[in-house]
């Protein structure tokens, strides 16, 4: 089995710290290569794989300014469709959005998209243009799209070994995520100022306005900012906290750094949009909540979660192995062997 695998092209894969699709794609990737799958993995050029690693793009648009993200994002593309053309692969796998589509009637072999979200509305005439030309896998059950059709739901997973289970809680709050209204950092903060615990604030700043207006101000030796966290530096982060809080103002496609707060047994406290409530079980691995009020509200019921069963909850269901298994069911089911 010869598979390509398109990687976006904001971050380095595996990412140095933010980029939850390119993790996924490193996972997938990884996983393939150590079952024996060929894998083309297409990338930027500083990214790390045993795959057979094809690069147009030096470095990823989001760290290098002088990279124009349409002229390279072009050309990455048509090199992983010139290449499937040519017959170098007998799947693409697309994890790059919506564009890629577009490229699929030029190819004879089948070409596989997961979709990580939709960042819009207005892009969803793509899928549907391309709907029952090339496959759609969601990342969950609550992100797919009633005008599309999928050939299977596969969540994320996570090497739950490079997470470590600490079974004594920590004292503070955790935020960690992008900076931006979508993901409830207000939120966090109103919770912290109003329960008096400690928060700690990480991820990039998305928003730069929204930073400036709802986090910057709240900042001082109770609520803190620590920017982007990554690698050992994040297990620590994530296993020290008393509770992850996830108050979130969008349907979440999946919410990766819930399962990898829940790796190391701390709890999460989030609201149940999109596919929360796949991930966490209320009253069991953290807490559903609607409202900053019910949040404050549950905090003293996290003292008596066992962050042990926490952590088997990801073991159970969202191991990296899962996830490669599943995705080379799908590849299996498309190809027809």
């Amino acid at each position: 089995m010869r598979i390509g695998m398109l990687a976006p092209i904001a971050w380095r894969v595996p990412p140095r710290h933010y980029g939850p699709w390119e993790r996924v794609v490193s996972l997938l990737t990884e996983g393939l290569v150590e079952r024996g799958v060929e894998v083309t993995l297409f990338a930027t050029a500083d990214s790390l794989t045993r795959a057979r690693l094809v690069a147009v793009c030096p470095r990823p648009y989001e760290e290098d300014p002088e990279i124009d993200p349409k002229v390279w994002e072009g050309l990455h593309i048509a090199e992983a469709f010139e290449r499937a053309r040519a017959g170098e692969f007998d799947l693409l796998h697309n994890h790059f959005d919506f564009l890629p589509l577009t490229y699929s009637g030029l190819v004879d072999i089948p070409v596989l998209t997961t979709i990580h979200g939709f960042s819009s509305e207005k892009i969803l005439p793509v899928y549907e243009k391309y709907n029952g030309q090339v496959y759609y896998v969601s990342i969950s059950h609550a992100d797919r799209h009633p005008k599309l059709d999928y050939v299977a739901t596969v969540y994320h997973g996570i090497p739950v070994e490079e997470f470590t289970l600490r079974r004594e809680r920590g004292d503070y709050l955790l935020f960690f995520g992008r900076i931006h209204p979508d993901k409830g950092a207000a939120e966090a903060i109103e919770v912290a100022r109003r329960s008096g615990r400690r928060l700690v604030i990480a991820g990039i700043v998305q928003d730069e306005k929204y930073f400036e207006e709802r986090v910057k101000p709240h900042l001082n030796g109770n609520i803190e900012y620590i920017g982007s966290v990554g690698g050992r530096e994040r297990d620590k982060l994530l296993g020290g906290a008393y509770a992850l809080l996830h108050l979130i103002n969008f349907d979440e496609p999946f919410g990766l750094s819930m399962v990898e707060a829940m790796a190391c047994g701390t709890p999460v406290i989030a609201r149940p949009r999109g596919a929360v409530p796949e991930v966490v079980r209320d009253g069991e691995t953290g807490f559903l909540v609607h409202t900053v009020d019910e949040a404050v509200e549950v905090l003293p019921r996290v003292a008596q979660l066992d962050r042990g069963r926490i952590r088997r909850h990801v073991e159970e269901r969202f191991r990296a192995e899962r996830m490669v298994e599943d995705y080379l069911r799908v590849y299996r089911q498309i190809l027809g062997s």
